[in-house]
């Protein structure tokens, strides 16, 4: 079972597309579910941990799967 209870794929999308898909799915996620944003946009490196902080979520961490990034975000 995946450490994570939904998933986004924006594998391709430049910024700020991963941020703005993750912002919509975290939207109709329960507080505390878990999502993962799965990105090839080295700038989600830099801009998911900063919208988590700014809207209240937690930036969970990264982890690399080939060339996709998955980011973890735990939905506050």
């Amino acid at each position: 079972m995946p450490d994570w209870d939904e998933i986004v794929d924006c594998e391709g999308l430049l910024c700020p597309l991963p941020v703005l898909r993750a912002r919509k799915r975290l939207l109709s996620l329960a507080s505390g579910s878990v999502l993962c944003v799965r990105a090839t946009d080295a700038m989600a490196l830099i801009d998911l941990p900063h919208f988590c902080d700014q809207a209240g979520h937690a930036y969970l961490g990264n982890q690399a799967d080939g060339t996709v990034t998955l980011h973890l975000i735990r939905r506050g």
